[in-house]
């Protein structure tokens, strides 16, 4: 990931200063776990938790590395353990991460009933 202003505290509302938000950190890292499960095109999964240690500041044009490991998969939940680093490869934040394998039909008719 290439920080970027849109990518920013200041930008997405999360706090005053340019660097990178904690939101953005937290996408960042539930995507690239996402793209570790392999599901059918009939579902996919939702980030149901995240505990997060957000580290270190790092500024626009600071380029960082997500590495997610799967450490636990029981039925439909899948748990992760992702870390950034920046490139000097300081950690910047780490998490643990849980995801829930849904049916997409069923989850967004629920979404729709549920509005």
């Amino acid at each position: 990931m290439l920080v970027s202003e849109k990518d920013t505290a200041l930008t997405m509302g999360s706090g005053d200063l340019p660097v990178l938000a904690t939101p953005a950190l937290v996408a960042f890292m539930e995507n690239t776990a996402k793209k570790l499960i392999s599901l059918p095109a009939t579902q996919s999964s939702v980030g149901v938790s995240v505990s997060l240690r957000h580290l270190k500041p790092s500024p626009v044009g600071a380029e960082l590395r997500c590495e997610a490991c799967l450490e636990r998969e029981e039925g439909r939940r899948y748990t992760f353990r992702i870390a950034v680093f920046d490139n000097a490869g300081e950690l910047i934040g780490e998490a643990q991460h849980e995801r829930v394998a849904v049916d997409v039909e069923r989850f967004m008719r629920s979404v729709v009933s549920a509005s």
